[in-house]
């Protein structure tokens, strides 16, 4: 990184080889280190801080006693945890590893092609690093990882860690995850981090017990107390850990999670993404991601290269499925011309009430926003995992494959960027569902009973029971199937090309892209165009319903070049001014220069 950045949190290693610890405890008089069965009574200083610096190994564990608290604690910024969330951390001294690929400096964010993946699911940080070949030929340019952070217990669907700097010892060592990057450069794969600052799991944090500050009992969240980023310390502890990730494993970026539950989030996220790139050399490519339910548009201008577009999943879902439950209803109404107008601005909700949102205003306006800072998903671990039963897309959509079909076509080939979730790729039918390990029966009840109160009208309207996160069946069954069928191979075939046509016909005009025109024909048919660099015109003809369309004659142009189209004789039909039923149809044709054009 460009410019020093001291960590204010955590054991970090010093100049002349010793390691400095240090913990924010404001509600103590005392803290005492006890490193490797050393007592060390740590230097009180102003703010609510101790500090002490001791020689000792890489390797040696720690842990820290509160006055008055009546138990040791880990470190809050442990960086590796001996076993789980409850024991000792580990002091790691991240200058030992030697970077293979140590010049790599990231790709444009225009050539992005997102795979979010479940590291457990994979095989931990091992398992992960061997799918990175098959990733990187199959098109794949961005690897992200949901979150590693040490929860508690074996396994966790990932949102519910407590020490956000350790990676969870059941995926692997610091060691094993700084090879799954670097063998990821070596093939030109970028590495994504999800990381989560809105909350903390509910088993193994022990803050508020001697920084009850760092939490604002005025401010309540599904998850307790607020997190306070009031507070200077709070604030460093998140910056941090955003630092440490992208200095000491070079990810190439990060996905913040659900900041919408961060309370006076904007001045803090924006204070965030500058500290973040006035870190990073310059010609290094860090890339900073949001997931935001406010759809606060100004933040991308402020530093955030892109949001995840719940509106575009949303709509599409709808469309697809039918479906009108929770905040689906939000799209229900005149859902083409909602589709239409997330191709062309992004967001669908600009300021307008949201039926979703107790028909209060959300979001803001976007449609100045250039069209790669949307990611364009039709499936995420959000929108499969909190289904009562993990449905994957392939599954609700068994009966209309084609229209699936048109749907990936119109998110691999449209500018936004497009992101792709584990097995979708190959038509995976198997579930993705919300799985936990904690060890406390009582509390794994209160969540198995919480679960089923979230979905009481789901088993009273289908008969069907709500899987226990807690049963290792949960877990299993969410593991991918074999892609060694011919439905799986069909898919993933489907899926190479569409993600080939999109590196050679779409990338290299994004720098550029701009919307022309969206026109709806039909509930669920649609043209988008944008203008691409060197002129071109992208035009996408998609046609989600099971109906034919008719469309004005003379709809394609003598000059217009179809790269793609998922049904044959859609280029035939179109030619007529016809859209097949569940199709869509690309093409490039160079924009004719006016005399004003050539002028300028």
């Amino acid at each position: 990184m460009s410019r020093a950045w001291e960590y204010s949190h955590g054991a970090v290693r010093q100049a002349d080889g010793r390691f400095r610890f240090r913990l924010w405890a404001p509600d103590v008089e005392a803290v005492t280190l006890h490193l490797e069965g050393v007592r060390i009574p740590m230097n009180r200083l102003e703010g609510g801080w101790f500090e002490t610096q001791y020689a000792c190994t890489e390797g040696a564990s720690y842990c820290y006693e509160p006055a008055g608290l009546g138990r040791r604690v880990p470190d809050p910024a442990s960086r590796l945890q001996r076993d789980d969330v409850d024991g000792p951390s580990i002091v790691v001294d991240h200058s030992k590893y030697q970077w293979a690929h140590a010049d790599w400096l990231g790709r444009p964010w225009t050539e992005t092609v997102l795979y979010e993946a479940h590291v457990g699911l994979l095989g931990g940080f091992r398992g992960v690093q061997q799918h990175l070949p098959r990733l990187a030929e199959f098109g794949i340019t961005a690897l992200e990882l949901m979150p590693i952070a040490d929860f508690p217990g074996p396994r966790n669907w990932g949102y519910d860690g407590v020490l956000p700097y350790a990676p969870d010892r059941a995926y692997g060592t610091p060691e094993e995850l700084k090879e799954l990057i670097d063998t990821a450069h070596g093939l030109g794969l970028m590495v994504f981090l999800d990381v989560v600052y809105n909350h903390f799991g509910p088993i193994g944090n022990y803050l508020p017990g001697y920084a009850s500050s760092f939490f604002r009992e005025d401010v309540r969240t599904p998850w307790g107390a607020a997190i306070d980023f009031r507070q200077a310390p709070v604030r460093s502890f998140f910056a941090d850990n955003a630092l440490y990730w992208l200095k000491e494993y070079r990810f190439d970026g990060l996905r913040f999670d659900a900041v919408h539950a961060i309370v006076e989030k904007d001045a803090w996220l924006q204070e965030l993404a500058l500290r973040l790139r006035e870190a990073a050399p310059p010609q290094r490519c860090i890339h900073l991601v949001l997931e935001n339910d406010d759809n606060t548009a100004s933040l991308l201008r402020h530093g955030f290269d892109a949001q995840w577009n719940d509106d575009a999943h949303h709509v599409v879902h709808h469309l697809l499925t039918g479906e009108t439950r929770g905040y689906y209803s939000a799209y229900a109404q005149r859902p083409t011309e909602k589709l239409a107008r997330a191709l062309a601005q992004g967001f669908i909700y600009q300021g307008e009430p949201s039926p979703a949102h107790g028909d209060k205003p959300r979001g803001e306006p976007s449609y100045m926003l250039h069209p790669t800072a949307f990611v364009f998903f039709l499936q995420n671990h959000d929108q499969v995992g909190n289904r009562a039963c993990g449905e994957r897309l392939a599954q609700l959509c068994a009966d209309t494959p084609d229209a699936l079909r048109a749907a990936v076509a119109l998110q691999l080939l449209s500018p936004a960027i497009p992101l792709v979730f584990m097995g979708e790729e190959q038509g995976a039918q198997s579930p993705f569902l919300y799985f936990t390990s904690f060890e406390d029966e009582a509390f794994a009840e209160k969540v198995r009973q919480g679960r089923r109160a979230e979905f009481q009208d789901f088993h009273r309207e289908t008969g069907l029971e709500i899987p226990d996160p807690n049963a290792p069946s949960s877990w299993l069954d969410s593991h991918l199937p074999p892609a060694d069928t011919s439905w799986s191979q069909g898919w993933l075939a489907f899926y190479k090309n569409l993600l080939e046509l999109r590196r050679r016909h779409v990338t290299p005009g994004l720098r550029d892209a701009t919307c022309e025109s969206v026109d709806v024909l039909a509930r669920g048919c649609l043209i988008a165009c944008w203008e691409l660099a060197d002129r071109q015109r992208l035009t996408i003809y998609c046609n989600l319903s099971g109906e034919p369309v008719e469309a004005p004659p003379g709809i394609r142009h003598a000059s217009e070049t179809i790269f793609y189209e998922s049904s044959p004789g859609a280029t035939i039909a179109l030619q007529s001014g016809r859209l097949p039923p569940h199709c869509t149809v690309a093409s490039l044709m160079p924009i004719p220069e006016t005399p004003e054009v050539r002028k300028t």
